[in-house]
């Protein structure tokens, strides 16, 4: 006998230009051949005007996966709710949702590094539970760091959301380039162009001094009116290609605000598959363990010259991050998946769907 599918309804405001886009596209292919698979668009008062960003728009019609403007009722099995901070602009939300479980991801650290909230969390979820019917409602995290944010919130914001037994983690299946076998210093960062996504000048200046060969920084809007180092060629976010941009550099060196932490990492995990050394902080470089070179800001020309001399070094460094990756492919995605499933199913139904996520893996 051929079980059912689950139903599941991923729901997002389709029109972020980050990761959180880039991350539900990559899902739609893993989970379109295993579940019953629907997407929810959610008009929020964050963005204007109703354009999919165009790895969602593929990825639904490479799979055949309906996507519904602002639907009045969205009914599943499971509901998967992209980034809840998406909402934090709004007064109201016209969507309802009836479900078994709703998955809220938490792409968005609600806590700060300095302990203030990132957004008005309790706002957003409150939105999202006055309009859901569910028989259980979670948080889930994205990363060790982004659960560890999301346990310190709820200790403080009782909260009747429980937190999800697994990690909802991003998909990075990008294709694996060989490092090159004799580095240059020719040092890079991309992401979007946000000021948070910046350390501070002066950090900026230690980790991209006047004696590297090449810096290039995409994404960099927040610069280009700014008094930056004449040797750093600054780049509009969109204005090249990003597998581009890597191929132009050796080195990611990824600093943010001292007062933003990245929830993932997902350009640091482009970096790595792109045959690229990442080096960046302890925080942000904790997702990926050894893969990427953990530093403060002054340690980072040390640590470029030793790769440059020891080339064989560089290699290793780029083939230990790439394995780290295998963690985040899409059967990992979907071994994580099925095992929430069935951690959070009800006990009656435990066993069948537990064999139900696994039947279509």
């Amino acid at each position: 006998m051929v079980r059912k599918k689950l139903q599941l309804t991923l729901v997002v405001d389709p029109r972020f230009s980050g990761g959180t886009s880039s991350a539900v596209a990559r899902e739609i292919y893993a989970l379109a051949d295993i579940c019953d698979l629907k997407v929810a668009a959610i008009s929020s008062r964050l963005f204007k005007g109703k354009s999919v960003h165009p790895l969602l728009e593929k990825a639904c019609e490479d799979t055949q996966t309906s996507l519904v403007w602002d639907p009045a009722v969205v009914s599943a099995d499971l509901i998967a709710l992209h980034n809840p901070s998406f909402l934090k602009f709004n007064k109201e939300l016209s969507t309802k949702f009836v479900c078994d479980r709703l998955f809220a991801i938490c792409h968005e650290n609600p806590v700060r590094p300095d302990g203030a909230e990132g957004f008005d969390v309790a706002h957003c979820h409150a939105l999202i539970s006055g309009n859901t019917l569910a028989r259980r409602k979670y948080l889930a995290p994205i990363s060790g760091w982004n659960r560890q944010c999301t346990e310190d919130w709820a200790k403080d914001n009782p909260t009747s959301w429980c937190i999800a037994p697994v990690d909802w983690t991003n998909i990075c299946d990008f294709e694996h380039i060989a490092p090159i076998r004799a580095p240059r210093d020719r040092r890079g960062r991309h992401s979007r162009p946000g000021i948070e996504k910046f350390a501070p000048l002066p950090e900026m200046s230690a980790t991209f001094p006047t004696n590297c060969d090449a810096v290039r920084i995409l994404g960099a809007d927040s610069l280009l009116a700014a008094d930056v180092p004449a040797h750093w060629e600054l780049l509009p976010f969109g204005a090249e290609n990003v597998d581009d941009f890597l191929r132009s550099i050796d080195f990611f060196v990824y600093f943010t605000h001292p007062f933003w932490q990245e929830s993932f990492g997902r350009v640091i995990a482009e970096a790595m598959a792109a045959g690229k050394v990442v080096i960046t902080s302890a925080a942000t470089g904790a997702t990926f363990s050894d893969g990427v070179v953990t530093a403060m800001p002054h340690e980072v020309d040390r640590i470029i010259a030793g790769f440059i001399d020891d080339p064989d070094s560089y290699v290793a460094q780029v083939q230990r991050g790439q394995a780290v990756l295998a963690d985040f492919g899409v059967s990992a995605f979907q071994q994580r998946f099925a095992t929430l499933i069935d951690k959070t199913a009800p006990p009656r139904t435990r066993t069948s769907r537990l064999e139900m996520a696994y039947d279509f893996l």
